[in-house]
């Protein structure tokens, strides 16, 4: 911490000194108040940091103006960073801070030029608000929304990477970025795109910070490339780590720097626009439910479904389920009252599933859409007729209202083990790890191993059909026993997964919580490599430090929740 100052006899915290300075001298929104810093201590991790000062940037000038402030004081030696933070829906503690939270909803929530296959938006904006305005507009949608939908704002997706129940058919939210507007960690601003040869060559020659960034990186890649291509993960999602291996595509001869930035969790640089792809979502869909009771035929019930293209192959457990049936006025309370009665009773089966003891051990849902109601059941019954022969149970879901409960379920699991269990905290720390689905029948008994060893109570949700799940542990937080818990399981699960050659972190990014252990993924080498990007874009270590690169166990120790 930097030194106080004085006025009069009356001594000034850092954070006094900040907001009068930002508030004053920069002319932009912000607050220090207790209540305010409470609101931004927490995401929906189980870490809580408090921070010094919360910033409401009303626009790129602004992130340009703080950034800069920062940067000069970090020059003359205060202990002082940033944090850029959208909606604060995050699992990981990425948004976290004891210094500065710039917060984008606020202000920075503007929806621009909408084209036909393009949006331009802010970071601040809510994805709900973004896929109003370009359904109305176009039709279409970016579809790589997470289950936080409702909640979650258009900067973290990009920030983390997002991917969600639609990335099977059309992949996680990079592949959607066309352009970034961003702030350097020197206040300086840039704008990315994919560069040709010759865009790159005269970006490389400017004597800025930006020029600087292309000529480093591109010279790391370059002299690294054999490196980066063995480290590129294998698995269907990935956000750990820097995606280096997506910067510079041979296909397109290109160098895009929008591949760091994306899932980079604003350890790089602070975006202020994004211009994002969008695509037409099919109209209509049907869902074949599956109910499985034996895991290890899941591979060959993965399979047999995946050669007819779902769009979405996600899933739930057991323990979901019955916690599902528990809470369902909850669960259908925020709905209108007509949607709430259809989906009162729509539960009666699972109720009395539930009551008999007939609940499955996983429920898959594959849902197919297509332009016509009779084509997309044509491909559910053809999936539903592959399974003959396997000791599983089906049913088609013929319409969306059919399929409601099932995706209710799937989207508010997470939230419902938030808010309805007393004294028990839904604790996200082995909550996205991906494998191959070919390793299925070695993968779980070594990890329901693993798990037995600790008095856990745990749901299992996630996207089946790329071997992507989120187990999330029901945790008093309070006790001992449970950080001593979190830190002996998390790596032996992480080297599990290391071990089938899978990733740690498929669409959750790894900010406070998996930062330590991206060796586990990636060895040394490549963990070397992510320290030199984040110096070459951020010498000072102003932007998130501790989050991708520098974070400790010490960290996750001294971050967790105590109440």
């Amino acid at each position: 911490m930097a030194p106080m100052t004085f006025i009069g006899s009356r001594p000034i915290s850092r954070s006094d000194t900040l907001r009068h300075r930002l508030a004053t001298l920069l002319d932009v929104d912000a607050a220090d108040d207790a209540e305010t810093l409470q609101k931004y201590s927490r995401d929906t991790s189980i870490f809580e940091r408090t921070p010094a000062l919360v910033v409401y940037p009303k626009n790129a000038d602004d992130v340009s103006a703080v950034v800069r402030y920062v940067h000069e004081a970090k020059i003359h030696g205060d202990n002082i960073s940033l944090a850029a933070r959208s909606a604060g829906t995050d699992m990981s503690g990425g948004p976290l801070t004891d210094s500065v939270a710039m917060v984008f909803t606020k202000h920075m929530n503007h929806i621009g030029e909408i084209q036909t296959d393009l949006a331009v938006a802010e970071p601040g904006v809510y994805y709900r608000d973004f896929e109003k305005a370009t359904i109305a507009h176009n039709g279409q949608i970016l579809p790589s929304f997470p289950a936080s939908r409702e909640l979650c704002a258009l900067g973290g997706m990009i920030a983390n990477n997002s991917g969600g129940e639609l990335t099977l058919e059309y992949g996680k939210t990079n592949r959607y970025v066309r352009e970034l507007d961003v702030v350097l960690s020197d206040g300086s601003r840039a704008t990315l795109h994919p560069l040709s040869q010759n865009e790159l060559e005269k970006k490389k020659s400017e004597q800025t910070l930006e020029g600087s960034i292309y000529r480093e990186i591109h010279e790391l890649i370059k002299n690294n490339a054999e490196e980066i291509e063995k480290a590129r993960p294998t698995v269907a999602k990935n956000s750990a780590g820097y995606a280096l291996w997506n910067v510079y595509d041979k296909e397109q001869q290109t160098f895009d720097l929008t591949q760091l930035i994306a899932g980079s969790q604003g350890t790089l640089a602070l975006i202020t626009k994004a211009k994002i792809g969008l695509v037409h979502k099919k109209p209509h869909r049907a869902m074949l439910v599956i109910f499985l009771s034996d895991i290890d035929i899941l591979p060959e019930v993965v399979h047999r479904v995946l050669k007819f293209n779902p769009e979405s192959f996600e899933s739930y457990d057991d323990q979901t389920f019955r916690l599902a049936v528990r809470f369902i006025p909850q669960i259908i309370g925020h709905f209108g009252i007509v949607q709430m009665l259809k989906l009162g009773l729509a539960f009666v089966p699972e109720i009395l599933m539930v009551l008999f003891g007939g609940v499955p051990k996983l429920v898959l849902m594959a849902e197919f859409s297509d332009e016509t109601p009779h084509d997309a059941l044509f491909q559910a019954e053809a999936a539903q007729k592959s399974l003959h022969g396997l000791a599983v149970r089906t049913k088609i879901a013929k319409s969306e209202t059919q399929a409601a409960k099932y995706w209710t379920i799937r989207r508010e699991s997470f939230a419902l083990l938030r808010k309805n269990l007393r004294g028990l905290h839904a604790a996200p720390f082995i909550d996205d790890i991906v494998v191959h689905p070919d390793d299925y029948p070695a993968f779980w008994p070594e990890l329901n191993k693993l798990l037995s060893n600790y008095n856990l109570l745990y749901t299992i949700a996630g996207h089946a059909g790329e071997g992507n799940f989120h187990i999330i542990p029901l945790m008093d937080l309070t006790n001992p026993e449970s950080k001593r818990a979190i830190l002996e399981l998390q790596p032996k699960v992480y080297e599990l997964v290391a071990k089938y050659h899978g990733s740690i972190d498929g669409e959750h990014n790894d900010g406070i919580i998996r930062t330590p252990y991206l060796r586990i993924m990636f060895g040394e080498k490549m963990c070397e490599l992510f320290a030199q990007v984040k110096k070459i874009f951020d010498p000072l270590n102003i932007l998130n430090p501790g989050k991708k690169v520098g974070g400790t166990i010490a960290d996750i120790e001294r971050s967790i929740l105590r109440r």
